[in-house]
Parts: structure tokens; sequence; C-alpha cells
């Protein structure tokens, strides 16, 4: 991998006090600092917090031994930082959600080094939100050209912006950055005011989870109370528990499904035992868990991130998931019914579904464009992308009207 200097500045900055510095590790910027930074964005997400993204580091999960090297920009006045950005070097593209296989096999064919690539992103995480994050508008491009310059001096392929926000994205758009778009499916706690207008600013919180089955259509209300019933009938039980109340037996059998999950794929888990660890004691007001029991045992369990109480919106995000166990349907219950209606009992504004997945649809999670952005040095594979994302966009398009068309909510009559 590149080896990275300990400070640099690259491109011009908007202003003579300003100076860039690369960091290898989140440990070398004051949590407070990078906090007090994401809190002035439009999107601020708990995945972007310090804690979590030196979590990942410091647990073993994204480091340069798993092909994700820690090369985080940041923008400084003196000694107080004023923007800055999560970036690192791959040496692969698993983990991250937007795909670009493809991409480093032309590269690959025509005997061209795709790799080691730059991203802007959270690792493992494909949950949109605030990346580059500035204490002035002003920076935002600037902060993200710089990346770019970066890149061209140290022999990196290409930047790719992961899951941006949209203040993000026009960024990369005064960059001239080439955007893609894909789609991900959220569930949204709002039912239509009145009947004739189901418009966003006449809606309301659903009362219930029967309030919110009233919503759909016949057949998708009567497959969810199928679903339901079944594990049910099953003889399952459910139970849920926040922050501290997650104990460390709780925590430990939860680590104990994720990994079932990951080996029965053949595949060894993303995440550490020391990064669950790591959230259980420095970010446990983020963290929601449900335990599936039967018969007095534990058989599953699904782990959703939430945001801060105060936070507004407020949001969930569907995480990690396993069973010991199978039963009918427990997946949809455990991964989305239950965190559902748990977020209408709390008065939470979205539950994201997280990457990819058609039959969330029948489950109301609806489809939601999530832009990225990408740059290559090369001019002419970067012609080439260009025209292939041109054509992509057009049927992404096309694509994001049909699944309109399959909604599962009733027409506003």
């Amino acid at each position: 991998m590149t080896s990275l200097p300990a400070a640099s500045s690259p491109a011009p900055l908007p202003g003579p006090t300003l100076e860039l510095r690369i960091l290898q590790s989140m440990a070398e910027v004051d949590a407070k600092a990078w906090d007090g930074l994401l809190a002035l964005q439009e999107r601020p997400t708990p995945f972007m917090r310090h804690a979590y993204l030196r979590a990942l580091e410091d647990s073993g999960s994204a480091t340069l031994d798993s092909g994700w090297q820690p090369c985080h920009l940041s923008l400084w006045q003196g000694e107080q930082l004023v923007g800055a950005c999560p970036m690192y070097l791959k040496s692969h593209s698993y983990g991250e959600y937007v795909f670009d296989f493809a991409w480093a096999r032309a590269y690959a064919e025509h005997g061209l080094d795709y790799f080691p690539k730059a991203v802007i992103a959270v690792p493992f995480t494909p949950v949109p939100g605030s990346r580059l994050l500035v204490a002035d508008e002003t920076l935002r491009a600037p902060l993200l050209h710089a990346a770019t310059q970066f890149c061209e001096q140290q022999d990196i392929s290409s930047l790719h912006l992961l899951f941006g926000s949209g203040a993000d994205l026009q960024a990369a758009a005064h960059n001239a950055l080439m955007q893609r778009e894909n789609v991900q499916f959220h569930w949204r706690n709002r039912r239509a005011a009145t009947a004739g207008d189901a418009s966003a600013a006449h809606a309301s919180p659903y009362a219930d989870f029967d309030d919110f089955l009233g919503a759909l259509q016949q057949e998708k209300r009567k497959k969810i109370r199928q679903e339901r019933r079944k594990v049910q009938e099953a003889g399952v039980t459910f139970r849920h528990a926040t922050g501290a109340q997650i104990s460390d037996a709780d925590w430990a059998f939860f680590y104990q499904c994720y990994e079932r999950t990951y080996l029965e794929h053949g595949n060894a888990p993303y995440l550490t035992p020391a990064f669950f660890d790591a959230m259980r004691t420095q970010m446990p007001e983020n963290w929601l868990l449900f335990i599936a029991e039967r018969e007095g045992r534990a058989i599953a369990a699904s782990l959703i991130a939430i945001d801060a109480p105060g936070t507004a919106p407020r949001h969930a995000y569907g995480r990690y998931w396993g069973a010991l166990e199978r039963v009918d349907c427990l997946h949809f219950e455990a991964c989305y019914y239950q965190p559902i209606e748990w977020c209408i009992r709390h008065g939470l504004h979205c539950f994201e579904g997280g990457a990819q997945g058609e039959h969330k649809m029948a489950r109301a999670l609806m489809p939601l464009r999530t832009p990225s952005a990408h740059w290559l040095a090369h001019a002419g594979f970067a012609q080439a992308v260009e025209r292939y994302l041109d054509r992509e966009s057009q049927g992404m398009a096309a694509y994001q009207r049909a699944l309109q068309d399959h909604s599962p909510l009733k027409s506003p009559s």
C-alpha cells in the first residue's frame, strides 16, 4: 500500500492560514473536535462519530491488514480543526456496497493498477449521511478537491465518495466528479392525514402497528399478518433492550448469532468482538437489540443502530442479525416488524433497511436514491466510465419508476 506523509497540502486552500494534514489514525485527532464538526452537518449519523470510526481501527476491523488503510483528511486553521473526512486507501472493493468490480477488472485487462484506490466512506456501513465535515460551507468543495489532488500526487487510481449527503454531492459536482445512483429501501413513519392528500406536509406518524398496516394494500397487509402469525405460532417471543440495558451476556449472544450468519455464507465477519465491545462501552445510547426466545432459550438476535435521544428527525438503522435456529419468517420479524413497531412506539421518523433488497418493499420500505461520486485519474477510463454511468443512470431511473408502480401503500383517493 501507499506510504503516507504525516502532513501535506496537496491543493490550494481558501486562505493562507489553512493547512491540510493527513491522519493515519483517528487517534491523531481530538474526538470533541471531530464530533463538533459532525454536529454542524445536514445529516450527521452515529457512524460518523469519532468513537465509531476509531473503534473500527482499534478493533482491527478496518486497518491496513484488512485492506482499509486509514488516510483521513483534516483541515486546520492554526490548531483548530475546521474540516475533515474519513478516507481509506483500499486494496480491494469489499465492504463498500457501491460495486466497482467491473471497473477493477477492466483496469486489470489493460495491464493497469486499479488498487490502491481511495474511498471517502464509513467502512462496512451503507448508510447515507454527511461525509465531508466542515465548519464553513465554503470549505466543503476545497476539501474534496484536496482529496483528488492527494490521490494524483500519490499515484492512486481513483477516489470514491460513498453515500454522501446532498451537500457532499454538490461539492462533488463542483469538482466534476462523476455521479452514480443506487437504490436503498427505507420505511417512513408517516400516514396521510387525509385520504386525498398523501404529501409529507400533510402526514402524521402512525398511531401503532395496526395503523401502519391499515395504510397498506390488503394483499400486503394480509401477508405481513400471516408472517407474524407463523413466528408466534412457532412459540417465539421477543424482548428488546437499549443502551446500558443491553447486558454483557446479550452482547455476547448477539455476536454468536452475527458470526454464525457470516460463517454459514462461507465468510468471516467483517467486524471483530472488540468492535462491538467498544460500542457497548463508548456508544451504548446508539444501539437497540432484539432477542428472539423460544422455550426459554435465546435463538436469534438483531442489532439496530439508532440516533441518540433528542436528535430530530430521529432515524433507526437496520444493521446486523443472526439466528441459531431456523424458524419460518423469523428474519422478517426480527429485522423489520419488531424494529418498525419499536420506531412507531417511540416516534422515530425513519427506519433504514440497509443495502439492496427489493423484498423489503413488501414490508413498506420504499425505494430511495442513494448517490455516490467518483473520480478516476486515467482520462481514458474516466471517459469510458462516464459513458457507462450515463447508460446506467437511464436504467436506474426506469428501475425506480417500476418500483414506485408496485408500491404496497394504498393509493390516495
